[in-house]
């Protein structure tokens, strides 16, 4: 039995923070971990300027190039550790400004941060009397389809990292690259931001991990996010179906699609503070406990969400009307987040950073369109809302206190979560609010 211990920007972005690393797996040896590291914080979007500079013709890795070999340089390690990577990112650069960016070329340059950072983790781990080793995710088995910047795992990864023999060598510590893969036609690929905590899951899944650990810098999942509700606390248990509502409507600590293989192979998924090791953090499981005070367990917000209204009288007693709606967003390939349907009209929300230009072109064509910008998403979660009278009343009701006009509601299939959507300066103001009422007030 293995464990997989994830580690984000902020816990390898320091000769502190690497140190705390080691010292964090060395105490775990007993569980023949597997660490998945992030990229040094802030190099990601580094590397994301350098690309557009470069098309620009402005080649200049100099900050990228110094932030490594300051590391290195603070961890005692050979200067020269990742002079390959380095010398082949300003190839990639060079090339740019030559031919342009594409996102193709755009992956590649963003998967220079996890393979400096793996091999940089593993040197100091050896250094210190570990046997480890920095490994590339794609050399093990992780394959995606080519939607470059956001990649889709196929389904033959769990097979082969599975039977990869260098995932079960024993006495050997491995540190995988998280966020990037490759595709079937070796192309380098990457997952998404936050995407180092699927490649967590991923490989937890595929080998049966007793858990995945996904340290980060706070004390786990919070009652709501600590830099807008100042009173929020850390949350012990939490479900799998609570969880992934939280992570896809605003909350940071998880990413979404780490919830998912984790489900399918109930596997506990637990969340960590790199900073403060000692505290028990947050635990993902299939079926949790209720909140101890009341039934009420998160509050989270997402904002940069816009409405689309789409009105037709041919909606009226016809049946196929929404899937003719939803067959357009799926060829622009936009998502939805939420949707609120009446005889003649749908509306729906969808993140500000798709282009919806086109999108609304061919809704037109059905009938009048309306839409709204600088929205947000609040949604309240707790397991302990399932046929509770008077849930949304209570909610509904502060948002009539705090005079917070509401246009759209939503409850989950799961009915672990209620969402609805407010103008977006109105959004921090009802989550302390709706905190404050459900949560602090009953603790």
């Amino acid at each position: 039995m293995t464990i997989i211990m994830k580690f984000g920007g902020t816990s390898v972005g320091s000769v502190a923070a690497v140190q705390n690393v080691h010292k964090i797996v060395k105490e775990r040896l007993d569980k023949a971990p597997i660490v998945v590291v992030s990229a040094l914080s802030g190099i990601t979007d580094a590397l994301i300027k350098s690309a557009k500079d470069a098309e620009q013709g402005r080649i200049d890795d100099s900050a990228i190039r110094k932030k490594h070999n300051d590391l290195l340089k603070g961890l005692g390690l050979d200067d020269g550790l990742v002079d390959d990577e380095l010398s082949e990112l300003l190839e990639v650069l060079k090339t740019i400004a030559e031919e342009g960016l594409t996102k193709r070329s755009l992956d590649h340059v963003q998967s220079f941060g996890e393979r400096m950072s793996s091999k940089i983790v593993a040197a100091y781990m050896t250094k210190k009397g570990m046997n480890a080793r920095a490994l590339n995710s794609y050399d093990v088995g992780l394959v995606t389809d080519s939607n470059f910047t956001e990649a889709e795992i196929d389904s033959c990864s769990y097979e082969n990292l599975k039977k990869n023999p260098l995932l079960k060598e024993k006495g050997i510590v491995n540190v995988v690259t998280g966020y990037i893969a490759k595709d079937h036609k070796g192309d380098i690929t990457t997952l998404g931001r936050g995407g180092s905590d699927f490649t967590a899951a991923i490989i937890g899944a595929a080998l049966d991990a007793e858990e995945v650990q996904i340290w980060t810098d706070v004390d786990g999942i919070l009652t709501s996010d600590p830099k807008i509700v100042k009173n929020a606390v850390t949350i012990d248990e939490i479900s799998f179906e609570e969880a992934a509502e939280l992570a896809y409507f605003g909350a940071k600590v998880v990413h979404p699609k780490t919830i998912i293989p984790a489900t399918e192979n109930n596997i506990p998924v637990l969340v960590l503070n790199t900073h403060n090791p000692s505290h028990k953090g947050t635990r993902i499981v299939k079926s949790a406990r209720d909140a101890e005070h009341g039934i009420f367990k998160a509050i989270s917000s997402k904002k940069n969400v816009t409405i689309i209204r789409i009105v037709s009288s041919r909606m009226l007693g016809v049946y196929g009307f929404l899937a003719v709606i939803f067959d357009i967003f799926r060829n622009h390939k936009i998502a939805v987040d939420m949707v609120s349907t009446s005889e003649i009209s749908v509306s729906v929300s969808v993140g500000s950073k798709d282009d919806i230009g086109p999108l609304i072109e061919d809704l037109e064509k059905i009938g009048s369109i309306e839409v709204r910008k600088k929205r947000a998403i609040v949604c309240i979660v707790g397991k302990g809302m399932k046929n509770i009278p008077g849930v949304s009343g209570k909610i509904f009701s502060v948002c009539g206190d705090e005079k917070i006009n509401v246009e759209m509601i939503s409850q989950g299939a799961s009915q672990v979560n209620m969402g609805f959507i407010v103008d977006e300066g109105d959004a921090d103001r009802i989550v302390v609010a709706l905190h404050r009422e459900l949560i602090e007030k009953r603790r």
